[in-house]
């Protein structure tokens, strides 16, 4: 028996609960991972409150971690008893001590990448790699905005962006995150509790408008975002942190011919060489200082429950980490 995090009914925070569970033993092409850190993200609050549905009921949340390999089943090769190993996407079920993975969706961590930098970069790395590198493909003279700029994803895209040659406008809600996400590569910081972002995007383009907007939060921003775009730009809405936005008309994208899409890291790293390939370009970029990451938040894994309530209430910046309680870890 093994702690973990266990989900019996949909809602709050407080339907996080820590309990004994039973792993089993690994299959045939399945490994055996004692988990080191566990990364948390907004998706992992979606299936909590079924914005988006888990397969099963009961469920341990969780879709990112690093840890090391512990047993393998039948037929392995390529992975062994005390490899560091990462995911992130499927199977859900992070939120564990200890968890079975197929091996096929793990990849090798390398020694440059502490197990806490490991666990806030997969998930959120990979997603930003596909989305500067290739839902919309940044390159040097786009102008990109960036809500959530000092959010666990919004701070990686800034620093990417920035990277690759783009002007880089973000959108945070306090003064404090304002510092980070101008130390994270954004050019322009709009407070957006202070003054309207779409005016502000105007006057900093001068009225042309931004070649892509990478929107997280949903309904808040989404008509907004849509009002940022100069003709022919690209609205890439990837989660939906104050709500599902509301139904769009076709036709209302004519004006500017506008492109509209709702991507998710699972469809990029569909087979073994893009995942591969994502996680490579991640860790190469941090290994580098192209990106830095910010593990600003750790919690004993018993306190999802808090990680999540900080996490909804925007108290935290950039990256937040649970980690298994015969660890240890402070706040």
């Amino acid at each position: 028996m093994v702690k973990a995090i266990r989900v019996y009914e949909l809602g709050g925070p407080e339907v996080l609960k820590w309990e004994d569970v039973e792993i089993g033993e690994p299959n045939e092409g399945e490994i055996y991972v004692k988990n080191q850190a566990i990364g948390v993200n907004f998706i992992d609050i979606y299936f909590r409150k079924g914005v988006y549905k888990a397969a099963t009921m009961p469920f341990t949340p969780g879709m990112e971690a690093v840890g090391v390999v512990t047993a393998v089943g039948p037929g392995i090769t390529g992975r062994k008893v005390g490899d560091v190993v990462a995911y992130a996407g499927t199977p859900m079920g992070s939120y564990s001590e200890e968890q079975i993975l197929p091996a096929n969706k793990v990849v090798p961590v390398p020694p440059s990448i502490d197990p806490t930098v490991g666990a806030s970069i997969m998930l959120k790395g990979m997603t930003a790699h596909f989305l500067v590198r290739r839902c919309f493909k940044v390159e040097p003279g786009h102008i990109v905005l960036v809500h959530a700029a000092a959010g666990g994803v919004g701070s990686l895209l800034c620093q990417w962006a920035n990277a690759l040659g783009a002007t880089v406008i973000g959108t945070v809600s306090t003064n404090e995150k304002a510092v980070q996400a101008k130390e994270d590569g954004c050019h322009h910081v709009i407070i957006y509790k202070e003054e309207d972002f779409v005016a502000r995007v105007n006057e900093i383009t001068s009225g042309n408008g931004v070649h892509v907007v990478y929107d997280s939060v949903g309904k808040d921003t989404f008509q907004g975002s849509l009002a940022c775009l100069r003709a022919r730009g690209f609205m890439v809405n990837f989660g939906q942190s104050s709500g599902i936005p509301d139904p769009v008309p076709l036709p209302s994208l004519g004006a500017k011919s506008l492109f509209l899409t709702r991507p998710s890291l699972m469809q990029y790293t569909a087979t073994r060489d893009e995942l591969l390939e994502a996680a490579g370009e991640v860790f190469a970029n941090v290994a580098s200082g192209v990106l830095r990451v910010r593990v600003n938040h750790k919690y004993p894994l018993s306190q999802a429950a808090q990680a999540h309530a900080d996490l909804e209430s925007r108290k935290t910046s950039g990256c937040v980490v649970l980690i298994p309680d015969c660890i240890g870890t402070t706040s």
